[in-house]
């Protein structure tokens, strides 16, 4: 085995991913600096990196015992530090996932864009974990939000939207089949396809509302039951009115700030 480094030895720094975050925060943090405590130095550390975008949104920081060995810390500094930028919103705690960095998505309530469209704008990589996709009798409430008879053929689909690789969505669409026959002509844009089709939503009909994530929810999204959540109905109409699509997206309260422009 082995022997560990003695105490005067520099502390190495983990292989692998964070390896060159943790060079960085050490070198920053070498200087002996008696006025500010340690884990009040490494929070700032670490925000300087998430606002200069070497971390970027959802990517996920080492573990705790990785920081804390590569920055020869305690763990007990090293998760003071992460908790007051959890707090500050700045970071995420993902359960069984790590923590990654948090990130507020902008959404214009005045333009008809979809999540595709708005992760692509910001820079991000726009995906989906699909949970559900097939060809269906609609239920009462779908046919109701979809101006169809009860029992209407229809496509369901359900998916978790991701930016990044991090969850901040999921979404149940009902799409009427006489739109759409497959449910696997859809991958990542619904609305791509809907526009290759002829039936591309050019108006949409929307309500917003806050509601406290389910135990779903939570598994879905990487977050404690009770999380605030920001939930979306919205149903879009094709250029001749008819609707083409209705979706609830159930949106991380921490992940999205929906903006709209007031005239008087």
């Amino acid at each position: 085995m082995t022997a560990p480094p003695d105490d005067g030895a520099e502390p190495r720094v983990a292989p692998g991913p964070g390896g060159g975050l943790i060079e960085r925060l050490r070198e920053r943090l070498a200087a002996p600096d008696f006025a500010e405590p340690l884990y009040a130095r490494l929070s700032r550390e670490l925000a300087q990196e998430i606002a200069a975008g070497r971390l970027s949104i959802g990517e996920t920081l080492p573990g705790e015992r990785v920081l804390a060995e590569g920055l020869a810390l305690s763990r007990v500094t090293v998760r003071k530090a992460i908790d007051g930028l959890v707090e500050a919103g700045r970071l995420a705690r993902r359960p069984g996932a790590g923590t990654a960095v948090a990130g507020r998505v902008e959404k214009s309530l005045t333009r008809l864009t979809g999540f595709s469209e708005d992760m692509a704008a910001r820079g991000l990589e726009p995906g989906c974990v699909w949970l559900l996709k097939e060809r269906a009798n609609a239920d009462i409430d779908e046919a109701r939000a979809l101006g169809l008879p009860l029992g209407a053929a229809i496509l369901r689909l359900h998916r978790i939207r991701t930016a990044s690789g991090a969850p901040i969505a999921w979404e149940r669409t009902a799409v009427p089949g006489w739109v759409l026959g497959d449910p696997d002509a859809v991958d990542q844009s619904l609305y791509k396809v809907l526009e290759a089709v002829g039936a591309a939503p050019v108006r949409a009909v929307q309500r917003l509302r806050a509601e406290a994530a389910t135990r779903v929810d939570a598994t879905h999204l990487r977050c404690k039951p009770g999380s605030p959540l920001l939930v979306m109905e919205r149903r879009c109409f094709e250029r001749e009115g008819r609707i083409v699509e209705s979706t609830e997206s159930r949106y991380l309260g921490e992940a999205y700030d929906f903006v709209t422009e007031i005239l008087r």
